[in-house]
């Protein structure tokens, strides 16, 4: 069966209500459980975990029963129907794997992209209250929020910066405030993203072609990538699919030119840093990260393909040697563990806060 014939079958059971079947095999009674998912422009991971005890000191490795992943479930990429029956088929699934059910399950996380407003969280916080027995703890935070919790484990200090298909950066002080910078897609100046770097290849080479810029490497490269003979098929190729991953997926190509010294896709990169650099000072100076005399620490988590230190022009390295200059207290955390688990893990963070201010009252 091919990919989309699997997928429709997938979306069916998911309309006709079928996709959580597996629950009438399960016995009355199965472990408690918490519920993680990070959910992406490029793909949403679910990661389901035992409830662990209340304890400061979390084991290591941190116990994962199963996972599950599914592609977008990003709404302003895919529309709601289909983020949402993305987000539903990855928590039936990790928790068929697990052997457990919704009963079973005592805390949830939605860490998604595309979360920038308290109506986007309560939309999707009313939703899921329909999918879970009301004993559930619910919670919906943007996907910048778990890559954060991935770096600290579970702790919302500190700010994170995002550099994959998309980028944001977000930040957090411990007494709860917040803020965040980029973060509002291509169009609305993401330039420091991966689609924001291939869309600015992409416009070279056809500049390029065309005699309105220099020529550059990234022609030849680009066409013999995607399989074109001529920057005359870009337009052709570029709106048959505009999909931001399709695009972003162009990045190692950027990078491998720029390692060849071309002069336009090295460009390119030193743009994207301090892209990527100003929106994390963004977010310091708002939340005063850096103490009185700029010298404070605090953890700068690093997630993302763009940001991953695999390459000879290390764009993560020279994003944190900028901000460095100013703010010589970050100090950068490349997570060991996925997004989802730091969903996860403040999902276990809030359940157990909300328990233990039960029990005090």
């Amino acid at each position: 069966m091919s990919g989309t014939a699997t997928s429709d079958v997938i979306m069916k059971r998911y309309r006709n209500g079928e996709i959580w079947d597996f629950e009438n095999e399960m016995p009355a009674l199965t472990r408690d459980v918490i519920l993680g998912l990070d959910g992406g422009t490029t793909s949403t991971l679910c990661v389901c975990i035992p409830l662990m005890p209340f304890s400061d000191d979390l084991p290591d490795p941190l116990p994962v029963l199963a996972t599950a992943l599914a592609g977008c479930s990003n709404h302003n990429s895919v529309g709601e129907t289909a983020a949402r029956e993305t987000l539903e088929q990855v928590m039936a699934e990790a928790l068929s794997k697990s052997g457990s059910n919704r009963s079973s399950v005592r805390a949830v996380c939605l860490a998604v992209s595309g979360v920038n407003h308290p109506t986007d969280q309560e939309r999707i916080l009313s939703w899921l209250r329909h999918m879970f027995p009301s004993h559930v703890k619910l919670f919906v935070e943007n996907d910048a929020v778990a890559a954060l919790a991935s770096g600290t484990l579970g702790k919302l200090h500190g700010c994170v910066l995002i550099a994959g298909t998309g980028t944001i950066a977000y930040g957090f002080t411990e007494d709860g405030r917040e803020a965040r910078a980029a973060g509002a897609g291509p169009v609305l100046g993401d330039w420091g993203s991966g689609y924001g770097i291939a869309a600015q290849a992409l416009t070279a080479v056809v500049k390029a072609h065309d005699g309105r810029g220099p020529q550059t490497m990234l022609t030849s490269n680009i066409l013999r990538t995607i399989g074109l003979s001529s920057p005359d098929e870009l337009i052709g190729w570029t709106y048959a699919d505009p999909s931001w991953a399709r695009i972003a997926a162009l990045v190692p190509v950027v990078v491998s030119c720029a390692e060849a010294s071309d002069p336009v896709a090295n460009k390119i990169l030193l743009d994207s840093v301090q892209e990527l650099a100003e929106s994390v000072k963004a977010v310091v100076r708002r939340l005063n990260l850096c103490g009185q005399d700029g010298n404070d620490c605090f953890p700068l988590v690093m997630v993302g393909g763009v940001l991953a230190a695999n390459k000879r022009w290390d764009i993560g390295k020279e994003v944190v040697n900028c901000i460095s200059k100013d703010y010589p207290g970050a100090y950068p955390i490349r997570p060991k563990v996925e997004p989802a688990m730091g969903a996860a893990l403040l999902a276990w963070n809030y359940f157990k806060k909300q328990s233990e201010n039960g029990l005090k009252c």
